[in-house]
């Protein structure tokens, strides 16, 4: 077995293949600074390998860090002078007019009522008109939200144990129940005198039409990728099996994301006082005649918060997505370089540490790409809807745009997972991982995203199934009437969002093995084995169409 002498670069005991081929791609983590003075017929023997870093790691990427550092001090710190600085009469204007004498705005009556007030008023008189919609509706998002949690634990041990029964026993259903749904609306707008009014007959049969295109579209999907649907399933049986033996990553990612919503709520309060910085000014009216009047004036330095503020949340935003899935990345890493019938320990602590101690530059550098590049992407396509201009410069711009946005997503596509397992710095890991899947002939842009469709599609049916349920329930029970829609509707977006995370956590689960298959692979070792007899058979491209009956694993 090969060996590392760098003392960051830890092994464990495991099967290897006979002629394992040297690793081209050489790195270690020493745990202090090498002497300037080296022999180098030493340093030419020794192979050094990538492997999971327990050492104490260095800190990367600091600049980024200081400028996130920077953004978060800045909103904070303009956001405490805004709320000070507020100018308390910013919404009692028109209780201001223009004194001639003074040539100033003066306060000429006390509201008896401020506008917040009667927004309450406003607000209070319209919810107790609708009081039986709004209990039936918090009661059936909180006992959702209450099951949810079970449910996801319930739906990952029913992935562990019976992968290919849940897989084959849901694909029907990926056509059945909007078919079903089509079909209803369609027939319950016929019946229903309103609604047959306000949406006449040939636009119905034309949505009906366009849904049924749309489930084609799907069977059609199916069909295609259907000789990757039994791979699809060992692989969820892979993650789901890794999964469960970290479950406490099902208490952390919630907190992670409790505590990103936590820190975004002091700076909406500053968003919302910052416009009550100005004062109010005399204006001269339009028209014929001179006539002042009083008006608004924010004070300049808003705009440029506003900006400040958006950028900030959507940058810690991006930073707690990356960091969720270093935790996840690190935790599944450690599993996977374990021993069999070990167990590591406090693998979730020390990727927490890392992630938010050493490696925090490098996740809010991976998280500023994301953020640009999002912000990028969402501009081009609102130009191209909008068709703000037009012309062959405009078309070569957007195409050199979006080549650069595909190759960013392309370098990013498994650079956290390597972080989060080797402690480097993002550009440093992200050549890193795409030398080591290169070398190995694996994809850096295609693990098995099927298995991202059939698991989203599990999701959609399950969560249907119950808001069809908790509809009917609903309207048995109750007497919400047509609203009993609305709350249904309300409640399979909640559950959808909630395993919508649970398949997000899962993905993340099976692009990190695919990362350790492939150092195992680039050391000749295999750590798991029940991993290796899987993900071999991954596609080396779109293109490639492996068969998993008749092909020989490699290293098996």
């Amino acid at each position: 077995m090969l060996g590392g002498t760098g003392t960051g670069s830890i092994t464990t005991t495991h099967t290897t293949i006979d002629e394992p081929s040297k690793p081209l791609l050489s790195t270690s983590y020493p745990s202090s600074p090498p002497s300037s003075i080296q022999d180098d017929s030493i340093d030419d023997s020794v192979d050094h390998i990538i492997t999971y870093n327990y050492n104490p790691r260095y800190f990367q990427d600091i600049p980024f860090l200081v400028l996130f550092l920077l953004f978060i001090l800045s909103t904070f710190g303009f956001g405490i002078f805004a709320i000070a600085n507020r100018n308390p009469n910013a919404s009692n204007v028109s209780s201001f007019v223009y004194h001639y004498n003074t040539s100033s705005c003066v306060q000429i009556q006390s509201p008896n009522m401020h506008q917040f007030d009667l927004l309450l008023l406003v607000a209070s008189s319209s919810l107790s008109s609708s009081n039986h919609v709004l209990k039936g509706l918090i009661w059936t998002l909180v006992i959702t939200l209450l099951f949810s949690g079970p449910f996801v634990l319930a739906l990952l041990w029913l992935l562990r144990h019976y992968t290919k029964q849940i897989v084959y026993g849901l694909l029907p259903f990926f056509v059945l129940i909007p078919i079903f749904i089509n079909v209803y609306w369609f027939v319950a707008c016929t019946l229903s005198s309103s609604c047959s009014d306000g949406f006449p007959l040939a636009y119905r049969i034309l949505v009906l039409v366009f849904v049924f295109f749309i489930i084609g579209v799907i069977v059609w999907i199916l069909v295609a990728n259907w000789h990757r649907i039994e791979l699809t399933v060992r692989i969820i049986e892979i993650a789901s099996n890794a999964l469960t033996r970290n479950l406490g990553l099902f208490v952390v990612l919630p907190c992670l994301t409790l505590a990103l919503l936590i820190y975004f709520v002091p700076i909406v309060v500053f968003m919302v006082f910052a416009p009550h910085n100005g004062k109010i000014v005399p204006h001269l009216g339009k028209g014929s005649e001179s006539v002042y009047s009083c008006g608004w004036k924010q004070d300049p330095w808003v705009p440029a918060y506003y900006a400040l503020a958006i950028l900030t949340m959507l940058w810690s935003a991006a930073a707690m997505v990356e960091a969720q899935v270093f935790v996840i990345s690190g935790t599944i890493a450690q599993w996977y370089f374990s021993k069999e019938g070990s167990r590591p320990n406090r693998s979730i602590r020390s990727s927490l540490r890392n992630a938010f101690g050493p490696s925090f530059g490098t996740i809010c550098f991976s998280g500023l790409l994301i953020c640009v590049t999002r912000v990028i992407r969402a501009a081009v396509d609102t130009a191209r809807r909008e068709d703000v201009a037009s012309g062959i410069v405009i078309i070569i711009l957007r195409c050199c745009v979006n080549a650069l946005l595909s190759a960013i997503d392309f370098l990013n596509k498994f650079t956290i997972n390597f972080v989060a397992i080797t402690g480097e710095s993002y550009c440093s890991a992200a050549k890193m991982t795409y030398e080591l899947l290169k070398r190995n002939l694996l994809s850096a842009v295609f693990v098995e995203t099927v298995s991202t469709r059939i698991l989203g599609g599990i999701i959609f049916v399950l969560s249907a199934v119950y808001a069809i349920a908790a509809c009917a329930i609903l309207k048995a029970v109750s007497n919400l009437g047509v609203d009993a829609y609305f709350v249904a509707v309300l409640a399979w977006l909640l559950l959808i969002v909630v395993l919508g995370f649970f398949v997000h956590v899962l993905d993340n689960v099976i692009d990190t093995v695919y990362v350790c298959f492939a150092i195992d692979r680039d050391k000749g070792e295999v750590c798991k084995q029940e991993v290796h007899e899987v993900y071999v058979y991954l596609p080396v491209s779109r293109n490639h169409r492996p068969s998993v009956a008749v092909r020989t694993p490699l290293l098996v």
